[in-house]
């Protein structure tokens, strides 16, 4: 999983109106994108300059401008001025390491989410930062780089003459976080395959050499998820709980929904970890419980060889008065003490059932 954004030294004491990118370089160009939306009619435009946009400032209709590229100040400074959006929250847009949360402002609502994608080619999660502005008929949506992650519900405004043409502003950003949400739960899925897996590998040779590194490596994949998905659902939470005129009342359901998904998201996030966890537990076990059984056998051996020990210790001194010594068989007398002493003593420990 790639790190997560963490703030840098020269960002401290940074005044919070203040419009300075707060992470990294992330593309060369700031890419916007709209949609116009009309029960009948959908345009879709490229915006190359913010001049382009004073046309959806009192728009009648549905309008989603999407930017990817939060890098150029000068972009953003413009965006909020058009759109009359606070300085506080337009700093906090281009906050990247910002935690997910919710806040209202005098003409709408701003939303953080942490938005993860999972790459099968690399098998890493990509995160990226998505703050969500909703307004009067007017949706905004910040991401720090362009992906195709809200295609499905580009599609959707595409070909489909129904609520996502007509939910109005409050409704595409209920389909935006649902998206958001949908790809945590396919992540914890792939997530969850790969250590029921491992669970079934374990039953199998819990002590392999590999196992151990493997166990840490998703115990840190699941707790960087946790890191992202924890907040989220507050975020997700207080905004199922606020108090605002930008959410239509007929849109409430859908975000109570949004609400139960995300909640079945953090129970499986917690299953898999308690899984991890006890498998972990298994593993400690299988190698306490071989070692012990490498001590016993040990043991055991040098048991055994006490008592030879001595005999030969005894018979190998250099005195000159020794008369066993001189014995015509004692050779072969003191070999059969020591192979009777050695069945007897592996007899005794076999009846004991010590190995």
């Amino acid at each position: 999983m790639s790190n997560s954004h963490s703030k840098r030294k020269e960002y401290i004491g940074l005044s919070p109106y203040e419009l300075k990118y707060r992470g990294e370089k992330r593309g060369e160009k700031i890419r916007m994108t709209v949609f116009d939306i009309k029960l009948d009619e959908v345009r879709e435009l490229n915006i190359e300059s913010t001049e382009q946009l004073k046309e959806f400032v009192d728009s009648d209709s549905t309008t989603w401008l999407n930017v990817d590229g939060l890098h150029n100040e000068a972009v953003m400074r413009e965006i909020s001025a058009l759109f009359n959006i606070p300085a506080n929250i337009m700093s906090d847009v281009m906050d990247p390491s910002l935690r997910p949360q919710i806040k209202d402002f005098d003409n709408g609502i701003f939303a953080s989410i942490k938005m993860l994608e999972y790459d099968e080619k690399s098998n890493i999660v990509k995160v990226d930062n998505l703050c969500l502005l909703v307004m009067n008929r007017l949706l905004i949506s910040f991401q720090e780089e362009a992906g195709d992650l809200f295609d499905p519900v580009r599609e959707r405004i595409r070909k489909h003459k129904t609520k996502i043409r007509t939910g109005g502003s409050d409704y595409l950003a209920f389909a935006l976080l649902d998206v958001v949400i949908d790809h945590y739960n396919y992540i914890l899925g792939v997530y969850g395959e790969k250590v029921e897996t491992l669970e079934e590998r374990l039953v199998l040779n819990a002590t392999g050499k590999d196992v151990l590194s493997i166990l840490n490596i998703f115990k840190r994949e699941l707790n960087n998820l946790r890191r992202d998905i924890r907040p989220a659902k507050e975020m997700v939470m207080n905004l199922v709980k606020l108090d605002t005129d930008y959410i239509q009342d007929e849109n409430r359901t859908h975000y109570r929904e949004l609400q139960e998904n995300i909640n079945q998201v953090a129970e499986m996030l917690d299953y898999y970890r308690e899984v991890l966890y006890d498998e972990l537990d298994t593993y400690h076990s299988a190698m306490s419980t071989k070692l012990n059984d490498i001590m016993a056998v040990l043991t055991i051996f040098s048991v055994v060889f006490i008592p030879i020990t001595f005999l030969a210790g005894v018979y190998g001194m250099n005195f000159d008065n020794m008369p066993e010594l001189h014995t015509k068989y004692g050779y072969f007398v003191l070999w059969g003490i020591m192979i009777v002493i050695a069945i007897f003593m592996l007899i005794y420990f076999k009846r004991k059932k010590w190995f």
